[in-house]
């Protein structure tokens, strides 16, 4: 005979409706006995009618997680992997299943935002990409659909975002290879459209200005997340009568290209070249030479974003529109001072 929700208040001593008030993470109900209830249903095998419950409460314990590129791609950087790991963990232990849907582009990403809204598939929205002009953004805040976004919107500052300071990071370890000599310094950029590609380069831009460095536009340059697009923008870079002593990548995986390019040409990392990059990925402890990274917390990142629509979803009025996790600048064996002028 299958077990009840009377049966569970029953043995933990409560009334149904108390029960019920947990499977809907209720925040009235006490942590001690929100513990105590799901014990019991653990212990009788209960297991709550999700669809039965969503129809009184219209609500469905699912989060929904735009992924921002095909999947054959995201999962070759572990930026997304890792983030992801943050959600989906924080996600259980807020109760809440994570539903996961691709966009390449974001005519796809506003149609899956469209989707999910409008047939109430999921409670709240995670965006793990911001862009400069962003339709998924002003279509949730229309609709006044829980979300947060991870990046820094353009246009809303009163959007949830939890991020990083790029602006600073870029900034730090661009300071870092001027004071070790460098003045020929390129920055491999993701997609300007990116906030968080604009953010970066804004903060190299910075440091070059405050050294009375003056910005080369030959030395910037436009590309996708991936170690073959790297390639091609290195060997755009080696073209140069005078190439660069030092390159700034928008993440790991782009640095990476670009020392096997530099290594292909017969280049070595750091004697003729110094590469820094983003995210501080396996990808960089395993690369020879080990990568200098920023380490923006990629993990935390994740379950900050969950905590935080979490409480946007239930109204217990959470206000801090801008979460930033702090950073930290791990050098290691791809930088050196410049072995020539």
């Amino acid at each position: 005979m299958a077990v009840t929700i009377i049966d569970v208040a029953e043995k933990a001593g409560v009334s149904p409706s108390t029960v019920s008030r947990v499977i809907s993470n209720d925040s009235r109900i006490s942590q001690k006995t929100s513990r105590k209830v799901r014990k019991i249903m653990d212990e009788l095998g209960y297991h709550p009618n999700v669809m039965a419950k969503s129809l009184v409460t219209k609500t469905t314990n699912n989060i929904g997680i735009i992924l921002p590129r095909p999947a054959d791609e995201l999962f070759q950087n572990q930026f997304f992997s890792e983030i992801i790991r943050g959600i989906v963990s924080k996600a259980a232990a807020c109760h809440y299943d994570v539903l996961m849907t691709s966009a390449t582009n974001e005519e796809e990403e506003i149609k899956a935002v469209e989707r999910l809204v409008h047939g109430r598939k999921v409670d709240g929205i995670i965006l793990l990409t911001a862009h400069k002009e962003d339709p998924s953004i002003t279509f949730l805040r229309e609709k006044k659909f829980p979300f947060v976004l991870v990046g820094r919107s353009e246009h809303y500052v009163d959007v949830t975002s939890v991020d990083n300071d790029n602006i600073a990071a870029s900034q730090a370890i661009t300071k870092h290879l001027i004071e070790l000599g460098h003045k020929r310094i390129a920055f491999v950029s993701g997609p300007f459209e990116l906030t968080v590609s604009k953010d970066r380069m804004d903060g190299y831009s910075k440091a070059l200005l405050e050294a009375g460095i003056p910005f080369n536009c030959d030395y910037v340059y436009e590309g996708a997340f991936t170690p073959e697009s790297a390639g091609q923008v290195t060997e755009k870079l080696l073209q140069l009568d005078q190439r660069p002593t030092a390159i700034i990548a928008i993440d790991d995986v782009v640095a990476f290209g670009i020392i096997r390019t530099l290594w292909n040409n017969g280049f070595n990392v750091p004697e003729d070249c110094s590469v820094v990059g983003f995210n501080n990925t396996l990808l960089a402890e395993m690369c020879l030479p080990q990568i200098s990274s920023v380490d923006i917390g990629t993990h935390q990142m994740g379950q900050s974003t969950v905590q935080a629509l979490v409480q946007r979803i239930k109204g217990d009025g959470f206000d801090q529109a801008r979460i930033i996790i702090p950073h930290q600048i791990i050098w290691r064996d791809s930088v050196q001072a410049p072995a020539f002028e």
